[in-house]
C-alpha cells in the first residue's frame, strides 16, 4: 500500500484540495493500491494524521509514503511529521515532491528521515520510483529524483515535462470531496482546478521558473469544460478557482474555454499577467465576463519600471499599463486583483515609497481593486534581485531543522522574510500601510464586514489614508480585536 500525504497547511475552515496528491494518484490508479491522508481535514477532526499513517504501516506492508511539500506551515509540519513517521516505520520510504525539495533537494536529503525527492512534474516520476521500490530496478534509471547511495547524494536529470491532456483525470473519488467545497465570494459551493502547470516567463522572484525552464503546458479547453461540469453536476459547484501560475497565456484557449461553460452557469476565478490581459480583444473580455469571469490576479509587483525591468517581468509589464488594465477590468466589471511585492534590493525602502504612492494612483483608477502586498522573499532562481540579496547577506539555512527554527518559520510566507537589509522598522512601514488601506478600503470579499461595521472602518481609514499618515495605527487595530474583518490575503484564493 503506498500512502499519499498532505501535511498540514491552514487553519482555516476552507480546506484546500490537494491538488498535487490527486495528480499523483491518478497515475496509481488500478495497478497499486493507495490512500490519500489530509493532515487538514484530521485537524478539523481533532485526529493525528500520523498516527493513523502508523497504524496503517503496522497492519499493511507499505511500499512508501509520499508527501507533497510547500515552504511554510506545510514545510514546518512536514519536517516533524517525517521524524516520527521514520522513527515509527524505519524500513518505509518516504519521499518529498513539491515546490520545497524540487528548489532545496540537498538541504532535504541530508537528513536521515527523507529518503527521496522528485523535482518538478511528478505523475510519472512517482510511478517509476514505485514500480522500482516493487519490483526491483536502478534509481538511475529514473528521470526527476535525487536520493542517496552509498552515503552520496545523487541527481538525476530532470524528466521531459508531460502534456496534461496526456495524463489521467483525478481520481475524486478517493477524497471527502463534499468537504473541499466552501462559500465564499465567489459563490456559495466553490470549487477548485488547476488547468496549466508552469510559466513561459522568468521572473527572477517566481520559484516555478527553476521547476519547468519558462515551459508552459495547459489542460485543452474540452478537459477544463469537463472537469468543471463534472463539479458542477457530481457536487454541486457553483463557483470555480483557478490555481494555474498562469492560466491567460493562450486568448484562442481561453475564449473557447468561456464559450464552453456558459451554460454552466459558474462563476469563476483565475491567475493572469497585465500585459497578457491587456493583450486581450474586447470581444474575448465579454466572452469572459459572460461566462462568468468575476475576479483576477494579477502580479503588478512594483509601480518602478526600472524594478520590473530588474525582476526580469519580461513581455511589456509596466506600472502605466497596470493602470490602463485596472480601468479597463472595471469597464467589464471584472474585480481586479493585484499583488505587489515591497522592499526589493539595493533600495528597499526607496522601493516601498514609490510602490505605495503608485498603489494610491491604482485605487484611484479603480477603488474596487484588491491589492495584496508581499515583502520581497529570495528563491533560489537566477537573476538580478537574487544575486543582490546574497551580496547584501542573505543566505539560506543549510538544514531543515534551521528552515523550521523560529527565525524562518514565516520567511516563506512573506511576512518576514529574514533579509539582512529589511530591519523590523521597514516591514512596519509596510504593513502599517497596509493596515490603512485596507481599512479605507475594506475588501469586497468580505461578506460579514457590511452597513455599519464597515463604514466605521472606512471613516477609521479615511483621515488617515488622505494625511497620507500611516504610523502607529492603533485604533486600527483594537477595531480588528473587537470585529474581526477579512483582509485580501486571506480571502482564500
Amino acid at each position: 500500500m503506498i500512502i499519499l500525504y498532505n501535511p498540514w497547511s491552514t487553519p482555516s475552515y476552507k480546506k484546500p484540495l490537494p491538488m498535487s496528491l490527486l495528480a499523483v494518484a491518478s497515475m496509481l490508479e488500478g495497478e497499486y493500491d493507495y490512500e490519500i491522508v489530509d493532515a487538514n481535514l484530521h485537524a478539523a477532526d481533532g485526529t493525528d494524521p500520523v498516527q493513523h499513517i502508523i497504524e496503517l504501516g503496522q497492519r499493511r506492508k507499505l511500499t512508501a509514503i509520499g508527501f507533497t511539500v510547500m515552504p511554510g506551515p506545510q514545510l514546518n509540519h512536514a519536517v516533524p511529521d517525517a521524524q516520527r513517521l521514520k522513527a515509527a516505520l524505519p524500513d518505509v520510504p518516504i519521499v518529498w515532491g513539491g515546490y520545497f525539495p524540487s528548489q532545496h533537494d540537498d538541504v532535504v536529503l541530508k537528513e536521515n528521515y527523507v529518503d527521496f525527492c522528485i523535482h518538478s512534474q511528478g505523475e510519472q516520476t512517482f510511478l517509476e520510483l514505485i514500480r522500482v521500490l516493487t519490483k526491483g530496478g536502478d534509481f538511475a534509471s529514473i528521470l526527476g529524483i535525487t536520493y542517496k547511495a552509498n552515503g552520496q547524494i545523487k541527481h538525476n536529470p530532470h524528466r521531459a515535462l508531460i502534456p496534461l491532456d496526456d495524463l489521467p483525470d483525478w481520481p475524486y473519488h478517493k477524497l471527502p470531496m463534499e468537504r473541499y467545497f466552501h462559500k465564499h465570494y465567489l459563490g456559495q459551493r466553490v470549487g477548485t482546478h488547476h488547468a496549466s502547470y508552469g510559466c513561459p516567463f522568468a521572473c527572477n522572484f517566481c520559484a516555478v521558473v527553476g521547476m519547468v525552464n519558462k515551459r508552459w503546458l495547459p489542460q485543452s479547453p474540452e478537459r477544463m469544460a469537463r472537469v468543471l461540469q463534472l463539479q458542477k453536476e457530481q457536487y454541486g459547484a457553483d463557483a470555480i478557482q483557478f490555481h494555474d501560475m498562469d492560466f491567460f497565456v493562450s486568448e484562442a484557449r481561453t475564449a473557447e474555454f468561456a464559450e464552453r461553460i456558459m451554460p454552466l452557469g459558474l462563476t469563476w476565478w483565475a491567475l493572469g499577467r497585465v500585459d497578457e490581459l491587456m493583450r486581450y480583444s474586447d470581444t474575448t473580455w465579454q466572452k469572459m465576463k459572460a461566462s462568468g469571469l468575476k475576479m483576477v490576479f494579477s502580479g503588478a509587483e512594483s509601480g518602478s519600471d526600472e524594478v520590473l525591468k530588474r525582476m526580469n517581468k519580461g513581455g511589456k509589464v509596466t506600472a502605466s499599463l497596470t493602470l490602463e488594465l485596472a480601468k479597463r477590468m472595471q469597464s467589464f466589471g471584472v474585480v481586479p486583483e493585484f499583488s505587489f511585492v515591497l522592499g526589493n534590493p539595493p533600495d528597499p525602502v526607496a522601493d516601498i515609497h514609490t510602490t505605495i504612492g503608485f498603489i494610491r494612483r491604482v485605487k484611484e483608477v479603480n477603488p474596487a481593486a484588491e491589492i495584496i502586498i508581499y515583502i520581497y522573499t529570495p528563491v533560489p532562481a537566477e537573476g538580478t534581485l537574487y544575486e543582490e540579496a546574497k551580496a547584501m547577506g542573505f543566505k539560506f539555512p543549510d538544514t531543515l531543522s534551521e528552515w523550521v527554527s523560529g527565525d524562518w518559520r514565516s520567511f516563506s510566507m512573506r511576512r518576514d522574510p529574514h533579509t539582512p537589509w529589511l530591519g523590523p522598522q521597514t516591514q512596519k512601514m509596510v504593513r502599517d500601510f497596509e493596515r490603512v488601506l485596507n481599512a479605507y478600503y475594506p475588501t469586497i470579499t468580505d461578506s460579514k464586514l457590511t452597513g455599519l461595521k464597515r463604514a466605521v472602518l472606512r471613516a477609521l481609514g479615511g483621515w488617515r489614508y488622505h494625511a497620507q499618515f500611516y504610523q502607529h495605527p492603533l485604533e486600527l487595530r483594537a477595531f480588528h480585536r473587537f470585529f474581526r474583518y477579512q483582509r485580501p490575503e486571506t480571502t482564500g484564493f
